[in-house]
């Protein structure tokens, strides 16, 4: 299935049955309106009969663990410290014309039966060709370096986009973009359209696949998204490709 060897040695991210099912409720309205932060998040939770009250510490925590932050301009309130080097954003008003031009990156979180876990891809901009993907019971940097490692076998681009997570800020995962020679681009603070293609590809799996399926275990989600990948890649006509699928589009075929 074409996935790293340590994928299949993760297990579900411990909780309580009380916040996995917090979380199982509120990982379906975010993908609907990712700008709901914390507190539209507390007042939907609290209207749906839940038989006991949440607060918006709970909430916020949970939110969290999730990876979940609302989407919607925010002021710059604070420069930012020391640490890891943040690069800035080189997509703004260039026409994306080729495959291998700007790939990008994202994490979300995949909700599982009795946990849950994090899916990151790596994306070609133009074709939205899923080059690579992996799964983590955590959100560290390794299984995201694994995924690029991965994605760099197949081609290499002239431009990488993500946002300025750790993971992908971290020098692991910097270093080998530019042992590669490969140019890095950040998504700015607050803002929300800059890495717009890959959010749409995570609604994607998520309504066509996560909430269809409700994986009970990593295997299980394993099995299904090396399905659900093949069929997007391969089968998946996109409206914005002029009904092609992203395979065609990347590899250059009618």
């Amino acid at each position: 299935m074409e996935l790293a060897r340590s994928s299949y040695y993760y297990e579900p991210v411990g909780e309580s049955e009380e916040n996995l099912r917090l979380m199982r409720l509120l990982d379906e309205p975010y993908t609907r309106t990712p700008m709901y932060g914390r507190p539209r998040m507390t007042v939907w939770l609290n209207h749906q009969d839940l038989g006991f009250a949440v607060n918006h510490k709970r909430v916020e925590r949970l939110m969290q663990v999730m990876g979940l932050q609302a989407l919607y301009p925010k002021p710059r309130l604070s420069a930012s410290g020391a640490g890891p080097r943040v690069y800035p954003y080189l997509l703004r008003g260039m026409a994306i014309t080729r495959p291998d031009q700007v790939w990008c990156t994202d994490i979300t979180y995949v909700r599982l039966r009795q946990g849950f876990v994090y899916l990151v891809a790596m994306m070609d901009w133009y074709s939205r060709y899923v080059l690579s993907w992996e799964l983590s019971n955590s959100l560290d940097t390794s299984f995201c370096v694994e995924a690029l490692e991965r994605a760099l076998t197949r081609s290499r681009p002239e431009i990488f986009n993500s946002d300025q997570g750790v993971q992908f800020t971290s020098a692991d995962f910097t270093g080998r973009l530019a042992a590669a020679g490969v140019r890095i681009s950040m998504d700015g603070r607050g803002r929300v359209f800059d890495n717009i293609f890959i959010e749409r590809l995570w609604r994607s799996v998520k309504y066509e696949n996560i909430y269809l399926k409700n994986y009970e275990n990593v295997p299980a989600v394993l099995a299904g998204l090396a399905q659900y990948f093949r069929f997007y890649n391969r089968e998946r006509f996109h409206q914005a490709l002029d009904y092609r699928t992203p395979e065609a589009v990347y590899y250059g075929r009618a």
